[in-house]
C-alpha cells in the first residue's frame, strides 16, 4: 500500500480588473509563482491573472478535476460568490510566494 500523500489544489487566479482563472495543480505554490512571473503561456499570461484569490485542496486527483470542470462551467457571478464567501476583500493569498 502507498502510504505518500497526494495533495492537489484547484484554484482561482485573478487580474487587478478581476479577471478570473481557474486551474488545478498539484503544486500551488510553484504554480502561483509560475502565473505570477508569467512563464505559463496562455490565459493567464495575456490577461495577467497573477493573483491566487482562491482554492481547495483535494487529497485524489479525480476529486480536484471533476471540480475544476464543475466550476469552469459556472457563471462569472458564482465564481465571484465563491471568492467572496472566504475573501470578501480579494485578498491575494500568496503574497509571501511571489515578492
Amino acid at each position: 500500500m502507498n502510504s505518500k500523500e497526494h495533495h492537489y489544489y484547484v484554484y482561482l487566479m485573478a487580474s487587478r480588473t478581476r479577471v478570473l482563472y481557474c486551474g488545478m495543480t498539484n503544486d500551488l505554490r510553484r504554480r502561483t509563482i509560475q502565473h505570477n512571473d508569467g512563464t505559463l503561456p496562455g490565459f493567464t499570461t495575456t490577461y495577467r491573472c497573477e493573483r491566487l484569490v482562491w482554492y481547495e485542496h483535494y487529497r485524489y486527483v479525480y476529486n480536484a478535476i471533476e471540480r475544476e470542470k464543475q466550476i469552469k462551467s459556472w457563471t462569472r457571478a458564482k465564481k465571484i460568490l465563491l471568492i467572496e464567501d472566504k475573501k470578501p476583500s480579494w485578498s491575494v493569498l500568496s503574497e509571501a510566494w511571489v515578492q
